[in-house]
């Protein structure tokens, strides 16, 4: 009875510290996916001399990301690449990159 005891309360201590670490690994995922976006289109805008009010061509600058594609989100929503003077955004609820970086 005394270590089903333990367990309960080692278990009562440990799962809101694994939800609460797995929360920062999504946001730092996202941060950093968000990050490669950002950074593929400032790449993109310079080497087709594009004006920073122009919008984005999301196919031609995943050509400057590994895997040619999107990253994947670790919440499960879709990232935009919005206009070039405008930072990429997360549909999830992922905090913008433009604080991170």
């Amino acid at each position: 009875m005394i270590v089903v005891a333990i367990i309960g309360l080692l278990a009562a201590v440990a799962i809101p510290n694994f939800v609460r670490a797995r929360e920062k690994a999504q946001t730092g995922a996202c941060l950093g996916n968000l990050g490669v976006i950002k950074g593929a289109k400032e790449q993109w805008t310079l080497e087709n001399n594009k004006q920073q009010n122009s919008a984005s061509v999301d196919a031609e600058i995943n050509n400057y990301i590994k895997g040619n594609t999107t990253p994947t989100c670790p919440r499960s929503g879709t990232d935009s690449y919005n206009l070039l003077s405008l930072d990429p955004t997360c549909s999830a609820d992922c905090p913008n990159v433009h604080m991170s970086l």
